[in-house]
């Protein structure tokens, strides 16, 4: 183990290189053309095969030089957001408007640095190791791409990793059970009937109707769901009128649920479909919910979770390894590999109180990480993948 560290971590400024690039030149959900060809390039360099799934979707096959049939996936998501950098770093993004402000860029260049070392060592396993560049996970797509197309078929093992401005470097969050929330999507649409604001009577208010609707959306996790059960239900959008002195015709909501079981997920759908359209009713107006789906709950295997442990520790005296991170209602779409194969999402701290911008909260224009993290991050995913195809020290 203490040799394959030592490759890891000579690839540390390989790594750093590569996250840079990725961070000067940010691309949306399902834009990540440049990004999946450096990928590409990269996978080429490491005489690894690749393929496109969809537009920018690259999975990577590395197969061993032992005999076995196992197969290992791992997984990197790898777009940005479309939030302006703030930071004042010689790699800021140079996208007016984007910007890697969840990590993606990092859990790219980890999954990258993995893959170099590992194809450095394909004579320690047999079997095959996947590696899965997802799209779009900020937008809870991607994931069903690389399903659909069988990616997983056959896959004993998943693993993905996510940066963590809530934990110190050095330590690593594998918390069997719940993760994640599950997260949908809504848009509530209002239609009534234009009038003059002087003769209401012959109007229907979508703007009166919709605000009702929020207030009253908001009283359901107070009053129908458990309390002892997290629900999540936010309205960040409201657009509604045309001018300050007519009744509005037309209003639009767009918000999230997030929940932590599929009934009470279904039962939250339900609730705000007859909310809104009963309210609207008493107004005059119609109203229609139209849901997305954005991701399951993320539920880390038990078991995939306590190996992970044991090869995280094998990293180093100074890993410390958490099994009871606190619950967090964001989501990842990660959780749709897990519905299929035993998998486990790994948290790598990512803060330095020496570095006052890797404190700041993901989302943020003045998000960064410690690049040091990047080592962790690769370590893992090449220590797992080793351990589960090659037996190198069974946890």
């Amino acid at each position: 183990m203490n040799e394959l560290r030592d490759q890891v971590c000579a690839e540390k400024e390989y790594m750093i290189n590569l996250r840079r690039d990725f961070h000067r030149h940010p691309e949306l959900s399902l834009q990540e053309r440049r990004t999946a060809g450096v990928i590409e390039q990269e996978l080429e360099r490491f005489e690894i095969s690749h393929t496109r799934i969809g537009a920018t979707s690259v999975l990577g096959i590395l197969r061993g030089a032992q005999s076995g049939s196992g197969v290992v996936a791992l997984r990197a998501d790898i777009d940005a957001l479309p939030i302006q950098e703030t930071n004042d770093v010689e790699y800021r993004s140079q996208t007016d408007g984007i910007m890697h402000a969840c990590g993606h860029d990092a859990h790219t260049a980890s999954l990258l640095g993995a893959a170099k070392v590992l194809s450095q060592n394909r004579d320690r396993f047999g079997g095959e190791l996947r590696f899965l560049f997802q799209p779009a996970e900020e937008t809870g797509k991607g994931a069903p791409d690389f399903i659909n197309a069988g990616a997983l078929d056959g896959a004993e093992r998943i693993l993905g990793l996510h940066s963590a401005p809530d934990l110190p470097l050095g330590t690593i969050g594998l918390t069997p059970g719940l993760n994640n929330a599950a997260v949908d999507h809504f848009r509530i649409l209002v239609h009534g009937k234009a009038a003059h604001v002087s003769t209401p009577q012959l109007g229907a208010d979508a703007l009166y109707a919709a605000s009702q609707i929020v207030v009253a959306i908001q009283g359901l996790v107070a009053r129908r769901s458990s309390p002892v059960e997290p629900v999540l239900l936010g309205v960040g959008k409201f657009a509604a009128g045309t001018t300050y002195n007519a009744v509005a015709e037309y209003a639009e909501l767009e918000g999230t649920t997030r929940t932590i079981s599929q009934e009470t997920r279904l039962q939250v759908r339900e609730w705000i479909d007859q909310t809104a359209e009963q309210i609207a009713a008493i107004s005059g107006a119609e109203a229609r919910v139209i849901w997305s789906d954005i991701t399951s709950a993320l539920i880390n295997d038990p078991q995939v979770s306590r190996e992970a442990a044991e090869v995280a520790k094998g990293l180093g005296d100074h890993i410390q390894v958490v099994t009871n991170r606190p619950l967090s209602l964001g989501g990842d779409n990660f959780a749709e590999y897990q519905r299929f194969v035993p998998g486990c999402y790994a948290y790598i701290g990512t803060a330095n109180t020496d570095l006052p911008s890797t404190l700041n909260s993901l989302h943020n224009g003045n998000f960064d990480l410690d690049e040091n993290a990047l080592v962790l991050g690769a370590g893992l995913y090449v220590g797992y993948a080793l351990w589960w195809l090659g037996r190198q020290e069974k946890p």
